[in-house]
Parts: C-alpha cells; sequence; structure tokens
C-alpha cells in the first residue's frame, strides 16, 4: 500500500498519535503525517503510507486553508485558548473596525514563530524550550496570507470566526493575535480546524474509526494512490527508450515542457516512475516510484 489517506484528525491528540493508531489499524510500520496539528486543532491531515511518504516534503510545501476562530480581549502565552492570560484588554471594536484590520493582513507578511512550536533552534524544539519557561529570539519570517473570509462577528461574546487560505509556515495563532493588537483589544486563537492541505479536502477526509472498519471490511475507497496525490503536477508519458533511461538515473530532456515546473512521469505501461522538475536541458528527478508497485 503506497500512498495517501486523508484524514479528518480529531481534537484532543497529537498528529503522532494519527500516526500509531494508524499503524495499528492498517498493520504498516512506515507511515507519516504532513503538516503537524495540535492536539487542539481538527481536520485534514494528509497520511502518507508506504512509498507516500517520499512525498511528505512535497504535499508540507502545498498552500492550506483554515477556519479558525479569533477571540478579542487577551493574549495568552501560547497564542490560543489553552495558555495563560499574559494581559487582558477592553474590547471596544466595531464590525467595521474588525474587517479592515483583518483585511490588511491579507498578502505577504512578516510573522514572528510562537515559543510554542517546533521550530528548532540550536537542536532544540522552540516549545520544549518554552515549557522550560525560556523566550528565545525568533527572526521574522515571510509567508503569504492569499485571502481571509471573514464568516461570522460576534461583539457579545467578541469572536470573529474567519477562512483563511495562505502559504506552507502560517501561523493562525499568530496572525489572530497580529489582529488583536492591530485593533487594540488582543486576541488568541480559540479554535482552529484546517480545512485544505494541497489538493485535500475537509470534505473528502474521513475518520480513524471510519477508516478502520472500511479497511476490515476490504474497502479501500479512503485510499489514494501515490501517483495521484499531486495532481497540480502535469502528467507525461515517456517511450520506452527513454523511459528506461530515467529508471537507470540517466539525464534525459523531454521537448515541450515548461522549466521550472514539476511533473509526475509515467511510461508507456501507465507505471509511475519519478516526479522530475524540468531544467533548462534535461528533467530534474525529484522523487523515484519505480523500484515497486504502485497504489494498494
Amino acid at each position: 500500500m503506497n500512498g495517501i489517506i486523508n484524514i479528518n484528525k480529531p481534537i484532543g491528540i497529537t498528529s503522532h498519535d494519527v500516526v500509531y493508531k494508524l499503524r495499528k489499524i492498517l498493520g504498516i510500520k512506515k507511515i507519516g503525517h504532513t503538516g503537524t496539528l495540535d492536539p487542539d486543532a481538527t481536520g485534514v491531515l494528509p497520511m502518507c503510507i508506504g512509498k507516500g511518504t517520499k512525498l511528505a516534503e512535497l504535499l508540507t510545501a502545498s498552500d492550506k486553508q483554515y477556519l479558525a476562530e479569533m477571540t478579542l480581549g487577551a493574549i495568552t502565552d501560547t497564542q490560543d485558548k489553552s495558555g495563560n492570560i499574559l494581559e487582558s484588554f477592553e474590547v471596544n471594536v466595531s464590525e467595521d473596525s474588525i474587517k479592515k484590520a483583518v483585511k490588511s493582513f491579507i498578502g505577504e507578511i512578516e510573522q514572528i514563530p510562537p515559543m510554542y512550536s517546533a521550530i528548532k533552534i540550536d537542536g532544540k524544539k522552540l516549545y520544549e524550550l518554552a515549557r522550560e519557561g525560556k523566550t528565545v529570539e525568533r527572526k521574522p519570517r515571510k509567508v503569504l496570507i492569499k485571502n481571509i473570509e471573514i464568516q461570522n462577528i460576534d461583539l457579545d461574546k467578541n469572536t470573529v470566526t474567519m477562512l483563511v487560505d495562505c502559504s506552507k509556515g502560517t501561523y493562525i495563532r499568530t496572525l489572530c493575535e497580529d489582529i488583536g493588537k492591530s485593533l487594540g483589544s488582543g486576541g488568541y486563537m480559540s479554535s482552529l480546524m484546517r480545512t485544505k492541505s494541497g489538493r485535500f479536502d475537509i470534505k473528502d477526509s474521513y475518520s480513524l474509526e471510519e477508516v478502520e472498519k472500511m479497511y476490515a471490511d476490504g474497502n479501500l475507497d479512503f485510499f489514494v494512490p501515490v501517483q495521484d496525490a499531486l495532481p497540480e503536477y502535469p502528467k507525461i508519458v515517456l517511450a520506452e527508450k527513454k523511459a528506461k533511461k530515467v529508471r537507470f538515473g540517466i539525464k534525459i530532456n523531454v521537448e515541450g515542457l515548461e522549466i521550472g515546473q514539476a511533473y509526475r512521469v509515467f511510461d508507456e505501461k501507465g507505471d509511475f516512475l519519478v516526479i522530475a522538475r524540468q531544467q533548462t536541458d534535461h528533467l530534474e528527478i525529484l522523487k523515484t516510484f519505480f523500484d515497486g508497485s504502485q497504489g494498494a
């Protein structure tokens, strides 16, 4: 079994917990996740199975979409509701001022990664340092907020629900705090659901319980074969002579391909060979898949 399962992660467990549970369900050790979700977060968590683990880096780099609730009136040490309140504020904002503030964060922005994150500094994860009560300097990182669509504003509860389309590496909890600061009211993330990760959508996701039942029944509809996991990469088919060269690691060039574009490369029999990026005079192989069976 080589491919991806679009898991809808429940609240209260870690991304690694999902890996552990899937290993027990499928009886497969080679499983990894793409893009950590905190225990309090839910939603799309693509799980890489077998040779699908080769896609983890590419899938993690894809754009994301989140449904987030921001609560105004306080700042916490974790930037979400699980943390300790560091400072409270009186909330005196209008719907128009909220809409204006949110809109100002659309585009390329800089974020300082939160202390409660998995980023490593000098070999140690930031959240490990944070739990020791330590704070270290973090350099701002550029991220792209493609769009923010306000779903609801509740001034009685001081909450704002937003649908955020963004690049990889975006911290929604930091976005909530920064929007709150711009309003002068403080803010923290009170809930988070990842609704999209690349091609994987919440509406096509499966709970762990659903996967367990389907697998026990011999139903693999939850499984996306490795060759179908990145449909945004165009498919090309090589004649046998060039396909053979690819298998032997010999550089080839294919006329008419866009320089810089990545492609899914197949042979004439339909076997998935590699993911490769077209350079000026050759195809650069990024990931190989031809040394075994594809799919389930």
